[in-house]
């Protein structure tokens, strides 16, 4: 089906692959004894690196657009960090692209634009800092902004299974574009028919299966418990970091996601959301906030409107608000 945004979908989802396959490699060089002296060296060269790919594929077939990313290159460009300069050269080179520091350099800061512009890409270069050096879940995170609507996402998970598709493949990319459903991708495959993705047919509150973050620091879960009690829930719930929990509800392995405020002036960044939230919307799902509000992308780099993040299958959004609202 023909829906105008075959190019920026396409565009999108190689992005992400190439990006995938440099952090993997990185991924793969971390040890216990670098966790253990808390060395953030791998996770800051490939999310650097991730960058950089993606918004050089975005500028050489859009050129004329904007790019809302998470990082920038100032830090790089000191002289203590020309170690970090070289490692992140020499993770793109490998991928066969042709670069230089500099280039590289350039590529990284294409992502500094506020969020102002009528259309926008927005990026998580790695989202799930501490689940990619646990060597657990992480994402990375695409998703094409137009007035406000997100119209395209590429939402990568390398260490994602498969499940039961292409033989529980490891590694998946669920794409959507606005309107035309979500597909889930094999990260490591090429030629094959990508598969259609829906969420779970779960209406009973004691059945809900809710997924948190891993990180107290980025949801309460003390509120989550209170909120999983007002449901009666007792199926059992799942941690799991990054923009993989979206997937997760998308592909109807949970029917909840919550992410309740810890701070009351917190507000949550564009680009830890957009990627999932159209892949959930257009796999049958419903996100808005704590309040029940759509989330507004209107407002720049931030949800600066909204207050929290709630994702459901859509049969469950209204009892979950409840729940949220009854526990706060």
């Amino acid at each position: 089906m023909s829906h105008g945004y075959e190019a920026e979908l396409k565009t999108a989802v190689e992005a992400v692959k190439r990006a995938s396959i440099i952090c993997r490699t990185v991924q793969s060089t971390i040890t216990d004894e670098a966790l253990e002296k808390k060395d953030l060296s791998p996770v800051t060269v490939a999310d650097y690196a991730s960058q950089a790919v993606i918004c050089k594929a975005l500028r050489d077939a859009f050129p004329d657009d904007q790019i809302v990313a998470e990082e920038d290159a100032r830090e790089l460009r000191e002289d203590e960090n020309s170690a970090f300069r070289a490692q992140i050269l020499k993770e793109i080179q490998a991928t066969g692209t042709e670069a230089t520091e500099e280039s590289v350099l350039k590529w990284i800061d294409f992502g500094n634009h506020d969020g102002s512009a009528e259309r926008y890409w927005t990026l998580d270069p790695i989202d799930g800092t501490k689940g990619f050096l646990r060597k657990e879940q992480f994402a990375i995170s695409l998703a094409l902004i137009e007035n406000g609507v997100i119209q395209v996402a590429a939402l990568a998970c390398p260490n994602l299974s498969a499940r039961d598709a292409w033989d529980n493949a490891q590694g998946v990319v669920l794409s959507a574009v606005k309107g035309n459903g979500a597909q889930l991708n094999p990260l490591d495959l090429d030629g094959v028919t990508p598969h259609t993705v829906r969420v779970s047919s779960t209406k009973s509150k004691s059945a809900a299966r809710m997924c948190e973050s891993v990180e107290s620091g980025h949801s309460s879960h003390d509120w989550s418990s209170r909120v999983r009690e007002q449901l009666n829930s007792s199926a059992d719930s799942v941690r799991l970091d990054s923009q993989a929990k979206y997937a997760v509800v998308a592909r109807g392995e949970a029917d909840v996601y919550l992410r309740l405020p810890v701070r009351a002036n917190y507000q949550e960044k564009i680009w830890d959301h957009a990627g999932g939230v159209l892949v959930v919307e257009e796999a049958g799902g419903t996100v808005t906030d704590v309040d029940g509000k759509p989330l507004d992308f209107s407002q720049g780099a931030t949800l600066k409107s909204n207050r929290g993040v709630v994702v459901t299958n859509g049969l469950l959004h209204d009892d979950v608000i409840k729940a949220i609202q009854a526990a706060e």
